[in-house]
């Protein structure tokens, strides 16, 4: 009942703030003291009592261990350790959608390095960690295209020399030119049909993807936080790796 008269206080302000808006009184507006936001401005101690057992209930949930890491995942160099274990499991994870959904197979991932925002540290790997390396709400998309469309994707490697991490993916360029390029350790079929799994961010040109525009975007609805966070709990362990899969040669 509380909170009902609350909500209705808010309504009733909101409606009497708009109509003051719209009415001439305004010029009697009076100009307010400033009130400066630092370490001298008191807590409202009755706000505080009252979200104090929902702070501790986050804080508890959000400190929780998924899983455990014996190195530090960084997110630095082409083919960093965190960049390459977050590429495999959106592989995984959009590979394990499609087969239940389209009975096909996912032949490759593709994620940016930008939405990685922080690296996990040796040691227990915490609930909120993955938060911190993953705040925004994009989810897997997987991105059907023709193989002889898929030469977009490797001159935006070439062009770029960006380490936006890649799973099943091998590219190799060299002054600006792409001179090999893999699939799961195969050549491209011009003619095939491949399932590229992504972010929402990116399938839709993000970060100046345009080659994804070729493609069928299906959604699949899942969070890449989520996903991580399922994937991290399914291990222990993490066993990340830092397989060359991006081979920028001579780049400055």
């Amino acid at each position: 009942m509380k909170n009902k008269f609350l909500l209705l206080g808010i309504a009733l302000a909101s409606l009497t703030a708009c109509k003051t808006a719209s009415s001439p009184q305004l010029a009697n507006v009076k100009t307010q003291k400033n009130i400066s936001i630092n370490n001298e401005l008191k807590n409202d101690e009755e706000f505080v009592k009252f979200i104090e057992p929902y702070k501790q209930k986050l804080d508890k949930e959000m400190n929780q261990k998924i899983s455990h890491t014996n190195v530090d995942l960084t997110k630095q160099g082409d083919n960093s350790n965190l960049g390459n274990l977050l590429a495999d499991y959106t592989f995984e994870g959009g590979n394990e959608w499609i087969k239940t959904h389209l009975k096909q197979n996912v032949d490759a991932a593709l994620i940016n390095i930008g939405g990685i925002r922080t690296t996990i540290g040796k040691g227990d790997i915490l609930l909120k960690n993955v938060f911190e390396v993953m705040p925004f709400e994009n989810e897997v998309v997987i991105v059907k295209m023709k193989g002889a469309d898929l030469q977009g994707l490797f001159d935006y490697y070439a062009k770029t020399q960006v380490n936006n991490p890649v799973s099943h993916l091998y590219i190799e360029t060299k002054n600006g030119q792409v001179i090999k390029s893999l699939i799961n350790g195969k050549e491209v079929d011009p003619a095939k049909d491949y399932y590229i799994a992504t972010s929402d961010y990116l399938a839709l040109g993000g970060d100046n993807m345009k080659f994804f525009a070729k493609g069928e975007s299906i959604a699949t609805g899942i969070k890449m936080r989520d996903l991580f966070i399922d994937y991290f709990k399914k291990a222990p362990e993490v066993a990340a790796n830092s397989d060359v899969r991006l081979n920028f040669i001579g780049k400055k």
